[in-house]
């Protein structure tokens, strides 16, 4: 057991105007299993380079083990090579004996070492590099969502792996991930960061009751501040209408005054003026105490969604569909379902299987695609006539450019995309970049703003949630219930599942 402190640890990127990180400091165990949760782009993945010592920094950061990072860096010649070819490039030492039982664990056959790593599907990709991962011995792993692109079998082997390991930082945002792993979280909130006992649904059910006491602290503060203003305006009212009085005076009406009533006037006045002092001073104080109350609760606003209505009940039609590509094997056979309106129906299967293939058949026959693909099918895929679709790829590597680039491109409203994508806490300053230099959560975030920005009958989204924090799923989840529309989607974060699935087509 040791300690990893960061003492006044503050990072900035060059060029940027703003720090990621300022004058941090905080330590935690490395026996700990400690879940990393953040929105997009707090720096989460940066702060795990920082401790590989990959970026540099001013402060201080002791620690006394060896990191491991995850995802490794492929490099385009590795991509066109087999993994047994490169592993020992990305880990020095790797066997390659362990990394077959890894995959065995993972569920993987030990074929996919010796196939073009390039030509594999991304989850079979992120399953060799796990197995490389977890092929080491004696190691500080710091691993950055490791589950995306994994279907749910991997999924279950990651966790069921990390839940008997200690010494991890896992940055995910899976929520089901990180209660079965974790057993400490550390929290970049908007303006603090935070440790804490316990997994994700302990700090959720924590932080909730905590914002809840926080916005009665600032209801109450802000009763009181209205209050004292009111009372330090009567005062200084009446200390100004008492002063006028000091200069002049009706002998008529105010018989019983003389000049010396000056004197005693005067005092009065400065009694009360003092008084207005001291409700100043309070407000101040009540002003003071309210402030911070706030800084760290995540308002979520709601997003909205237009659904075209489409004459006719079913959308899509499948029938004993059968699917693989040229000089290949066959994905899937016997396929049978049906797409109505009102379903948000999931399709289900392991990596590899075709769901992509699948979705790609669908958008071609409404003419929605216009990839080329080499696929080979039999039986019989129909959409309904004029169906309008919406599409997010879990491809993102196309999305380049600026936002108005991408809007004039996609034939979006630029005020209405970024307005949405502020609703998807994107900061205004990211407006200005490129979207090549965006975190993979960001882009994926512009996908779905562009998604909800295009009326259709149909929203096909292929993993929208890859990268995506945690609160922005809460978000998305909630808008889908409220307005139900007609949905074909893969994914495989198991809450988002149970809550908006109304129909599992399996491969």
């Amino acid at each position: 057991m040791s300690q990893i402190s960061i003492n006044d640890l503050t990072f900035c990127y060059e060029g940027s105007f703003d720090n990621i990180f300022e004058n941090v400091s905080f330590s935690v165990d490395t026996d700990w299993k400690l879940g990393f949760i953040g929105r997009n782009g707090k720096g989460k993945t940066t702060f795990l380079r920082l401790l590989t010592g990959s970026l540099g920094y001013t402060g201080s950061v002791s620690d006394s083990v060896r990191y491991e990072y995850f995802p490794y860096e492929i490099t385009e010649a590795q991509m066109k090579m087999p993994a047994c070819s490169f592993i020992d490039e990305i880990k020095p030492g790797c066997e390659e004996w362990r990394v077959i039982c890894e995959l065995s664990k993972l569920g993987e056959d030990a074929d996919i070492l010796y196939r073009e790593f390039g030509q594999l599907s991304p989850g079979e990709r992120t399953k060799v590099l796990l197995a490389v991962l977890f092929s080491g011995d004696n190691e500080f792993l710091l691993i950055d969502e490791p589950t995306n692109h994994l279907d749910a079998g991997a999924r279950e082997k990651v966790k069921e792996y990390l839940a008997e390991k200690k010494g991890f930082i896992l940055v995910s945002h899976d929520r089901d991930l990180l209660d079965a792993c974790t057993d400490h979280v550390l929290v970049l909130n908007r303006r603090t960061i935070e440790v804490q006992s316990g997994n994700f649904s302990s700090w959720w059910e924590n932080k909730q009751k905590k914002d809840s006491f926080a916005e009665a602290e600032n209801e109450k503060h802000r009763r009181e501040i209205k209050k004292l203003r009111q009372a330090a305006r009567r005062a200084s009212d009446w200390a100004d209408r008492n002063e006028a009085t000091k200069i002049g005076f009706d002998p008529i009406k105010e018989h019983d005054r003389c000049l010396s009533t000056r004197s005693y006037i005067g005092a009065k006045t400065k009694k009360m003026q003092s008084r207005v002092k001291q409700l100043e001073h309070r407000i101040d104080q009540e002003i003071e105490q309210k402030e911070g109350l706030l800084q760290d609760i995540e308002r979520v606003p709601d997003l909205k969604l237009t659904q075209l209505e489409h004459h006719k009940n079913t959308l899509v039609d499948v029938r004993d569909l059968s699917a693989g590509y040229k000089g290949g094997e066959t994905l899937f056979t016997g396929l049978n379902f049906a797409v109505e309106k009102g379903d948000r129906a999931v399709i289900d299967g392991e990596n590899g299987c075709g769901k992509s293939t699948l979705i790609k058949l669908i958008l071609s026959q409404a003419g929605a695609w216009d990839g080329k693909t080499a696929i080979v099918q039999s039986g019989m895929c129909e959409t309904a006539s004029g169906l309008v679709i919406s599409y997010i790829s879990q491809d993102t590597s196309a999305l380049a450019g600026s936002i108005p680039e991408f809007c004039e491109k996609r034939g979006l409203d630029r005020t209405m995309l970024c307005s949405l994508l502020r609703c998807l806490d994107l900061e205004r300053a990211q407006f200005e970049k490129r979207i090549e230099d965006f975190s993979e959560g960001q882009k994926k975030k512009v996908l779905i703003a562009a998604s909800l920005l295009t009326p259709a009958h149909l929203y096909i989204w292929d993993e929208p949630l890859n990268f995506i924090d945690i609160f922005s799923r809460m978000q998305i989840e909630r808008l889908l219930t409220e307005y139900s529309p007609t949905m074909l989607f893969v994914e495989h974060d198991v809450m988002f599942r149970e809550k908006i699935a109304t129909k599992h087509i399996v491969l």
